[in-house]
């Protein structure tokens, strides 16, 4: 389908957002921690801005109790960082005050990834995010990127041109099902521009990263402390880029390769669906009976051919719905982001066997952030593809993308002409930045810890290999696992390194393997 089936997996839970909360399993430790200790950041005086962006540096936030024990505020940033003074912009931030006020380190800026996924649910819910050493010595703040959520929001056609998109095509082979798939994409780029205006031309990553910075400024903390997960792997990368003597401690988990192109990342994430579809086979398998097959082989196979004939034959589901070839793939994939979720995948399947889309669709709605009937219940969708094409034009034209087939069916030969596909969305997106892939340098900055593991679909391992040979001071850890993100997924190490990382500002002497 042009490219949002394959486009839309920098993510977490569903699609848009960290599944950190789901974590779980019976990992155990491999490996203890080699600790070194590092200077605490406390807060103090922060760097002066720009004379024209002074006001913004200098605003106050006005903290308002919401939801259940919370505090709410509005940031205020500029819409067109080249002319600041033009106009601005709301961002909505959220904060879960540290648990023990008298050991009160400062602020935890977190994103659960996306991009599109609220950084406001995603503080709102530390509890089940953040062990408690953390929040107990952190106020959990989050907000949501500009466009995204209870921020100044991009509008985007309707609801039924969202659907068209998820409907159309997985993957189109034919002329006529490539210039389906390019008109749709297209349609609903000019609905963001006709619907939100300049919005649209400044939603960018590295926008985002400098509307954290002047967060930063008003929670009066001197230097960044952040934890991205996913896309938010992209955000604080990109942060640290651009203000990396601002840096505290950061954790970024499940990363992104900032210098990986639209053809890289293509290819790395139709092999990693592919390696975790293949171990949730295999976990079938070696329980016995397995109503997928005897072999993986053979599993994987019969999932693929459910794909193919949902492609042709949409399957019955609830409240009259019906379970397209789009949707039975996004539910597919979302169990693949957390292996507590197999069980539920089994379930869906064996329904999906005997004609009853429902409980696929269902998985497939949360991945989307659907209700049960279809409605879509905030702006992430409308909001990923106008993010992601100003962060990267370096999509192939969807002419072009028969010849890269090969490379991505040997990749993933379930998935890889969805993900062949993908390479075309933002070449059809009408609006370009020129923006190409390039490493992160970071100089000046202190330790990063970057967390990988080794079976994640969404954001491979060798992401976050990449990503911490390019920081000068790139900490790896690597979760021997299963699903996406490796903090607080079952692995006694992993959060223990991160968790000691946080609240004591010490890191391992060496890059750590943990299980």
């Amino acid at each position: 389908m042009l490219g949002l089936l394959a486009a839309l997996l920098l993510s977490g839970c569903g699609v848009f957002g960290s599944s950190a909360t789901s974590a779980g399993g019976g990992a155990s430790s491999s490996a203890s921690p080699t600790l070194t200790p590092r200077p605490v950041q406390r807060r103090g005086v922060a760097p002066q801005p720009a004379a024209d962006l002074r006001g913004f540096y200098r605003q106050k936030l006005d903290w308002k109790p919401c939801r259940k024990a919370q505090e709410c505020s509005v940031l205020r940033v500029p819409l067109d960082y080249a002319h600041p003074t033009a106009g601005a912009i709301s961002i909505s931030v959220l904060r879960q005050p540290a648990l023990d006020r008298r050991a009160r380190l400062g602020s935890l800026v977190v994103n659960p990834g996306g991009p599109g996924a609220s950084g406001v649910d995603y503080a709102a819910g530390a509890t089940a995010v953040f062990g408690e050493a953390v929040r107990k010595v952190y106020d959990v703040v989050g907000f949501d990127p500009r466009g995204v959520g209870a921020s100044t929001p991009i509008e985007c056609g309707t609801g039924r041109q969202l659907d068209a998109l998820v409907h159309s095509d997985p993957d189109p082979r034919t002329r006529a099902e490539r210039a389906t798939s390019d008109r749709l994409l297209h349609g609903l780029g000019e609905s963001c521009l006709r619907d939100s205006g300049a919005l649209a031309r400044h939603v960018s990553t590295i926008e985002v990263a400098r509307d954290m910075d002047i967060l930063r400024a008003a929670l009066h903390d001197t230097r960044l402390t952040y934890f991205g997960a996913s896309y938010g792997t992209f955000i604080g990368a990109t942060y640290a880029n651009i203000f990396p003597t601002r840096v505290g401690r950061m954790v970024l988990d499940g990363a992104l390769n900032p210098a990986s192109s639209t053809l890289e990342v293509g290819l790395v994430q139709a092999h990693g669906f592919e390696v975790a579809l293949r171990a949730y086979v295999g976990a079938c398998v070696a329980r016995g009976s397995c109503f997928l097959g005897s072999t993986v082989d053979q599993g994987v196979a019969r999932i693929g051919e459910l794909l193919r004939q949902t492609e042709a034959h949409p399957i019955r589901a609830a409240n009259g719905r019906e379970l397209t070839g789009g949707d039975a793939v996004y539910g597919v994939w979302q169990p693949l982001y957390a292996k507590t979720l197999w069980p539920i995948l089994d379930r869906a399947l064996q329904n999906a066997f005997q004609g009853d889309g429902s409980l696929l669709l269902a998985v497939a709605d949360s991945y989307l952030h659907r209700d049960s009937r279809g409605n879509y219940l905030d702006n992430t969708f409308e909001a990923f593809n106008a993010i992601n094409c100003l962060d990267r034009d370096d999509g192939v034209p969807s002419s072009r993308v028969a010849r890269y087939l090969p490379r991505f069916e040997k990749a993933s030969p379930t998935f890889g002409g969805i993900f062949a596909s993908g390479m075309s969305a933002c070449t059809v997106w009408p609006v370009h930045s020129g923006r190409q892939p390039a490493p992160v340098r970071a100089v000046g900055s202190p330790p990063i810890m970057v967390v990988g593991t080794s079976r994640d679909p969404a954001t491979p391992l060798v992401w976050a290999r990449a990503l911490a040979r390019q920081l000068p001071h790139g900490v790896l850890v690597t979760r021997d696992g299963d699903g996406h993100t490796g903090y607080r997924r079952g692995s006694p190490c992993t959060d223990d390194a991160v968790e000691r990382y946080l609240v004591s500002g010490t890191v391992p002497r060496h890059d750590l393997r943990c299980s």
